[in-house]
């Protein structure tokens, strides 16, 4: 939103500043889009340089100056919404991070979403506790609920693949290709955010989408620890429990937004990271998880 902001306030200048009709930005809440139509801004406008010195001067507003100045913005919010891990990751499986025993991060995941009322409670959760996760969208839910996906960008999580349909069986490779890369599409096009992180559905990695991930030099990210919250018959404190016991230095948890009732998850997320708070730990993305272990190696 902040981009839409910016760039239709430059807009409206540019349209109150300069003679006929220049070509505007339109809003937009993608920035590589925003960057694209700045970039033509500026190569398109002709502005006679004496004319534009004198009417710099009266309205102090210099054209160029702004363009620029919107241009470092976008830049810096497209890094900032581009996961990809170092190329020593890329093209492998990952289980865990290997980080050294006295540092205590630990990278909480969920899939299946973005789902509606259970995100937003998540994201509720991890806003009042400071913590960062990493989620693994479907595409299809993310057809469903574009604007809870916006929200979980615009509050700092990190974001992986996991297909469109949420498939297990073997595919062919017309199939594997349009289940990751349609998914990786409607992610860009939505949050402006893009992935080559990827989690195959139930974790199966011998049905043909981690060969193709891996091929698009994704990392396939699975998990050292589950909080099992898929079973039907556990309660809250069971997941809570299942975590703990499995915490330690460079864990990725996994654990469900969507899919189903996640009410448990929910209800068990609080004193989840209470608990490994308690014992020390800090909470990273799993871009953040990739980053230390690298450094620390």
């Amino acid at each position: 939103m902040a981009i839409a902001l910016v760039a239709t306030a430059i807009s409206f200048i540019i349209g109150t500043l300069l003679p006929g009709n220049p070509p505007a930005l339109q809003a937009t809440d993608n920035p590589a889009t925003a960057a694209v139509q700045a970039q033509n801004l500026k190569q398109n406008l002709t502005v006679d340089p004496l004319a534009k010195e004198v009417r710099d001067s009266q309205t102090g507003f210099n054209l160029d100056r702004a363009i620029e100045e919107l241009l470092t913005v976008l830049e810096s919010q497209e890094k900032r919404l581009t996961f990809v891990p170092p190329e020593h990751f890329q093209g492998k499986v990952i289980f865990e991070g290997k980080v050294n025993d006295s540092d205590k991060v630990i990278a909480l995941t969920v899939d299946d979403g973005p789902w509606p009322e259970t995100t937003e409670q998540m994201l509720d959760i991890f806003k009042q506790n400071d913590v960062k996760a990493t989620f693994f969208w479907i595409g299809k839910s993310l057809e469903s609920s574009p604007e809870i996906a916006r929200r979980v960008v615009a509050e700092g999580h990190a974001i992986g693949n996991h297909t469109w349909h949420h498939w297990y069986d073997s595919m062919d490779d017309a199939t594997v290709a349009n289940e990751v890369d349609r998914t990786a599409k409607l992610i860009y096009e939505t949050t402006g955010v893009k992935t080559t992180f990827f989690r195959p559905p139930g974790g199966v990695l011998n049905n043909g989408l981690a060969k193709y991930a891996k091929e698009q030099n994704y990392s396939v990210v699975m998990w050292s620890v589950t909080s099992a919250d898929t079973d039907p018959r556990a309660q809250p404190e069971a997941f809570v429990n299942n975590v703990l016991k499995g915490a330690k230095p460079g864990a990725i948890v996994l654990m469900h937004d969507g899919g189903g009732d996640r009410s448990r998850t929910i209800k068990a997320l609080p004193d989840m990271i209470a608990g490994l708070k308690k014992e020390g730990y800090r909470f990273v993305t799993i871009p953040e998880l990739m980053e230390i272990q690298q450094n620390e190696a």
